[in-house]
């Protein structure tokens, strides 16, 4: 052990890392955290989850306020101004804030931070910037960047990625977004509501790949009823700039005639892929899957003894709070404790209007395990939802038809994001519909469209 500088360095602090860090240390291992951005907290703190909800809540106010909506509640809003720069202001204090707060975290419990690049130049040792140092342990957990899309430069300006998006210095006349999975719906919503004419561009024939049919359906209703145009099942050939404006070359995914579409801005928005390159694996003796990825065991151990991998560099869904969970457990594990993530039971949230969530199986792949009964309750007959003028959405269970257990949870409310977590805690513990339905729910709630939903899936349910 004296050979060692480290019992557990961990390569990267975004929430996987950090929180793997956090825990290690809580558990009496000297432990580091390998960083190379000025702040902690990775993309998720940084140019992700943090930052786009600050821009996601203070223009659903403004909306609010500037459509008149309020007027309805008895609210006159008789003058209303969008002050950009303010809004980017209390975005950046909410970055600030949390980012330091990991920092605190850190000094607390002892973690060292180790400034710079990290890269592999054996398996127990790695490079940090000017130093090597050397651990027993080593956690990878570098987290994801932006897919980029063939043929079209990123600058920033005119096209930009999510990290762009993100700091727009004006609202564009039409934003374009290329690719209508969460994070282009997200980023899109910000820009329409501040007044932006917003045209998403999916090469499949829904938004939101992976969600469940009806989820992906009625989200398609939504955001058409909300203003945003929708190009499915095309693609884009081409993104040409030109004197601060972009000509893309659009055609139908399945091939046919072209057509072209000027905007102001352009969000390339296809996904992202794990920060594997650079590593130096091949110096641990580590390699890649076909998708970039580190291979694992259930442990979240790779193929070589010591080395550890978590978070989106891991095959996945690519959630901050997954990296969490996995943060916790592979701490754990290094601990000699028995560290689990159910990977079954890993709710979804998209936070747009209303938010759109899920866990577990979509009705699809729940029915191509066998038979199922399937319970749904609108939020228009929920006396919250009702009172709050959110009647859009609705919750919808799926259950065994045998044994009555809980396969999966959709959810489209206002408040979708944090009802999920009911359904989660549920299905981690076995629940059945039966047992959902027969318990009592606060009233008036939004959640009481959970347990109506359960009961239908019994057969039995009231306000409908």
């Amino acid at each position: 052990m004296a050979d060692y500088d480290f019992d557990v360095l961990v390569i990267g602090s975004g929430p996987g890392g950090y929180v793997a860090a956090i825990r290690a240390a809580q558990l009496g291992l000297k432990t580091a955290c390998a960083e190379s951005r000025a702040t902690l907290g990775g993309t998720c703190l940084n140019v992700g989850c943090i930052p786009s909800k600050a821009l996601l809540h203070a223009s659903e106010l403004y909306e609010e306020a500037a459509s008149g909506k309020l007027a309805k509640l008895g609210i006159k809003t008789p003058t209303v101004e969008l002050d950009l720069d303010a809004m980017h202001a209390q975005r950046i204090d909410a970055v600030k804030g949390l980012t330091g707060g990991i920092e605190f975290l850190f000094k607390k419990n002892k973690v060292e931070w180790l400034k710079g690049h990290a890269s592999f130049t054996g398996k127990d040792s790695v490079k940090v910037g000017d130093g090597e140092v050397r651990a027993k342990n080593i956690v990878i957990a570098t987290g994801s960047s932006v897919t980029p899309l063939p043929g079209v430069e990123i600058d920033q300006k005119v096209v930009v990625d999510s990290t762009g998006a993100l700091e727009l210095a004006k609202v564009p006349q039409h934003l374009v977004v290329i690719g209508g999975g969460v994070i282009g719906l997200e980023l899109g919503s910000v820009w329409r509501r501040v007044g932006a004419k917003v045209t998403v561009v999916e090469f499949l024939d829904q938004l939101l790949p992976g969600m469940d049919g009806e989820v992906r359906k009625e989200a398609g209703k939504l955001f058409k009823k909300q203003g945003m145009e929708l190009k499915l099942s095309t693609k884009v050939t081409g993104v040409a700039v030109n004197g601060g404006k972009a000509t893309l070359t659009l055609e139908p995914s399945a091939g046919g005639a072209a057509e072209t579409l000027e905007a102001d801005a352009v969000l390339v928005s296809i996904g992202r892929r794990p920060n594997t390159s650079g590593l130096g694996l091949e110096a641990a003796g580590l390699s890649t899957n076909q998708r970039g990825q580190i291979e694992i065991d259930h442990d979240f151990r790779t193929s070589v003894p010591g080395i550890w991998a978590i978070g989106d560099v891991v095959p996945g869904p690519m959630l901050a709070h997954k990296a969490e969970d996995e943060g916790i457990a592979v701490a754990e594990n290094i601990a000699g404790l028995t560290g689990i993530v159910n990977h079954d039971v890993i709710p979804s949230v998209v936070y747009t209007w209303p938010e759109i969530a899920g866990v577990g199986l979509t009705e699809e792949q729940a029915k191509e395990r066998g038979e199922v009964k399937v319970g749904k309750f609108p939020m228009i007959a929920n006396s919250r939802a009702k009172t709050n003028h959110e009647p859009d959405g609705w919750v919808k269970v799926i259950a065994d038809a045998k044994s009555d257990r809980v396969l999966g949870v959709w959810m489209i409310a206002s408040v979708a994001g944090t009802m999920i977590a009911q359904a989660a805690q549920a299905m981690e513990f076995g629940a059945t519909s039966e047992d959902i339905a027969y318990t009592c729910h606060a009233h008036p709630t939004h959640s009481e469209a959970f347990k109506e939903a359960a009961m239908a899936v019994q057969g039995k349910p009231i306000h409908i």
